[in-house]
């Protein structure tokens, strides 16, 4: 028995999707064919917001420092602006409290002051227009 008869017995061979028999008898993938004109095609473009400046790493980078001064300048950079917001926050309510306890004082002592007090103080101003 031949191999050409029991060749013929078998069943067709189950060929991947996307392969053509061309017909020469050769078997080309559909994929790769070019494709008829379908008309004008919808791009859909995608933009994200740009990453943040990344100055620092690219200098660590180009002077050859390496891997872990681009990482600590990725960990540190943002830790740094935090840190300082933090505290430019905690000097602005710091100087706020002052301002409204100072504010507090005047008012306490302007109200509680007696009359001699008031004539003392009548007393500088006049002192002060005198000198100046």
């Amino acid at each position: 028995m031949s191999q050409e008869t029991t060749v013929n017995h078998l069943p067709e061979p189950i060929r991947p999707s996307g392969v053509v028999q061309l017909p020469d008898g050769t078997y080309v993938y559909a994929e790769n064919l070019p494709a008829t004109y379908a008309g004008p095609q919808v791009v859909h473009q995608h933009i994200h917001q740009a990453a943040p400046d990344r100055t620092v790493q690219r200098i660590a980078l180009g002077s050859g420092v390496g891997a872990g001064a681009v990482a600590a300048g990725v960990y540190f950079g943002p830790l740094l602006v935090a840190a300082l917001t933090s505290i430019a926050a905690s000097f602005a309510f710091l100087a706020f409290l002052a301002l409204v306890l100072g504010w507090g004082v005047h008012t306490v002592v302007k109200s509680v002051g007696s009359p001699e007090g008031a004539a003392a103080v009548k007393n500088v101003r006049k002192a002060r227009r005198k000198r100046g």
